[in-house]
């Protein structure tokens, strides 16, 4: 009898173990995330613009990428069996910060994206808007800080010392003078209430006195014609111009797709430039399985100091250039330095 209970204890001992194996295996989070071909999804779904529908066939395309934080199991299968996966840290895709600020930073980047998108449409289409600019968006908080326990991730800051400037070079110039250990009142937005705090400034690695935050413009875009963009759960600045071309087929009349499956990415900028962006690869690849027939990719001239830094150490057209080669042989790549670009090339060729 006693035989018999320690094999059952030795069974049960084996099946817990077994159980506990499996759930890591399967369950247990890596410090690092899979980034595979997310989807290409038509953008008539997402802009509207009052009494001016998307009444054209064809569409442009929205391509994304699908960023998963890697198991063991998931991990295995993007080093050797997912030709199209690559797996990245963790810090190199939050910069060390919480999956909750990491989603708000995105979410404000595709916002920002939204706006640009809107101002170069509106603009290329003679239609009215306006740009306000609201302050300095805090996209991270660095550790040396004075005013870390305070100001946070997705702030705005509003004023410092009173002073409200209108470019993010008019703030930083201001605090660059005021010198290390200065006590600066800073004013801001959070969660949609303001406050203000006082602390003194730190040496920035430039030298120069700062707050100690990386940051970037937030400016808020108005049109008379009122214009909505909801990107759903989709996040990061990437769709810049593929909005701006959505935008700008609704609000100026203009056919420019003729019918056709018009992919592509890129940021864009207020004059309507086209910057790269990340995960290209995985984009041609969602955009060819959606059925387009075009794709815009960002253009920079490749130098052998750009490339040790470029993904794959390939610039963003050279390695959609080399995807769409295996992948989506029928499928055009485009390079685009700018908005214009892109319509210049529908206005030739899309016909």
């Amino acid at each position: 009898m006693k035989n018999q209970e320690r094999r059952l204890i030795r069974r049960l001992i084996l099946i817990i173990v077994g159980i506990l194996v499996a759930m890591w295996f399967f369950l247990w989070p890596l410090n690092s995330y899979i980034e595979t071909p997310g989807t290409a999804d038509a953008l008539k779904s997402y802009v509207t613009i009052k009494k001016h529908p998307d009444k054209w066939k064809g569409s442009y395309m929205l391509t994304s990428v699908y960023l998963q934080r890697a198991r063991p199991v998931t991990y295995l299968w993007a080093k050797f069996m997912n030709p199209l996966a690559t797996i990245e840290s963790a810090e190199d895709v939050t910069g060390g910060q919480s999956d909750k600020t990491y989603d708000k930073v995105q979410n404000f980047y595709m916002q920002s994206a939204i706006n640009q998108a809107i101002s170069v449409a509106y603009k290329a289409a003679g239609q009215q808007y306006t740009k306000k600019y609201l302050g300095i968006y805090v996209l991270e908080v660095q550790k040396n800080s004075k005013f870390k326990k305070q100001i946070k991730v997705g702030d705005t800051i509003t004023k410092v010392d009173g002073h409200h400037f209108n470019t993010a070079a008019g703030y930083q110039k201001y605090i660059a003078k005021q010198g290390i250990g200065h006590r600066l009142s800073v004013t801001y937005t959070h969660n949609g209430k303001t406050k203000t705090v006082t602390e003194p400034l730190v040496k920035l690695s430039t030298g120069k006195a700062g707050i100690g935050i990386i940051l970037t413009d937030n400016v808020k875009v108005t049109t008379d014609i009122p214009v909505k963009v909801d990107p759903g759960e989709i996040g990061g600045p990437s769709c810049g111009l593929m909005f701006a071309l959505q935008i700008y087929q609704q609000i100026s009349g203009k056919d420019l797709r003729h019918g056709q499956q018009i992919a592509g990415t890129g940021t864009i900028a207020a004059d309507g430039s086209v910057g790269e962006i990340g995960g290209i690869d995985k984009k041609v690849v969602a955009a060819h399985k959606a059925g387009a027939t075009i794709f815009f990719a960002p253009y920079v001239k490749p130098t052998k100091e750009l490339l040790k830094y470029e993904e794959q150490h390939m610039t963003n057209y050279q390695l959609a250039k080399k995807t769409a080669k295996k992948y989506a042989p029928n499928m055009k790549v485009v390079p685009v330095t700018s908005f214009q670009d892109a319509v210049d090339y529908l206005n030739e060729h899309a016909k």
